[in-house]
């Protein structure tokens, strides 16, 4: 199945342009791809709504904010049916320690980012809102010791 869009230039310019700086005003960006301001905000409005632009982050340092110990839990969930799958992704979602879930193939079902404040906090994260739940068969814990962001999804313009 593909869900893409068909992007003309103009639209991978500005899409180009924003992935780096969503803060960029429609009027510099609309001078940056050379249509009307107008015109930008149109591409940009329809690209919204086409569910390419899916929104704007504000990126925090969990580090500042007490949380400087990142893991990465391999959850496998037994049984791995419908029923408990729903609310249980949910419920890790709504975990304020929960930063990404994954659900996966292979022999664990979910991938779950977390960041705590330390190592008693993760095994309190881990006994308390994880194994405690009959439907977790097996938790395993990888701590990050360091992450890096990687590049732009759309490589820059080829010119």
């Amino acid at each position: 199945m593909n869900d893409s869009v068909a992007l003309d230039p103009v639209d991978l310019d500005i899409l180009r342009l924003l992935q780096n700086d969503a803060r960029t005003t429609y009027r510099d960006l609309a001078a940056e791809v050379g249509v009307a301001a107008s015109t930008c905000l149109d591409r940009v409005a329809r690209l919204r709504r086409a569910g390419v632009i899916l929104g704007h982050q504000l990126r925090l340092d969990p580090a500042k904010l007490g949380r400087g110990l990142q893991a990465l839990l391999m959850v496998q969930v037994r049984p791995h049916r419908r029923e408990l799958v729903g609310p249980f992704v949910e419920r890790i979602r709504a975990l304020s320690e929960s930063r990404a879930v994954f659900h996966l193939t292979g022999p664990d079902d979910y991938l779950v980012h977390v960041a705590v404040s330390d190592t008693a906090d993760l095994q309190r994260l881990v006994i308390d809102e994880f194994t405690s739940r009959r439907e977790v068969a097996r938790v395993e814990t990888r701590l990050i010791f360091q992450q890096w962001d990687c590049g732009p999804l759309l490589p820059p313009a080829v010119g």
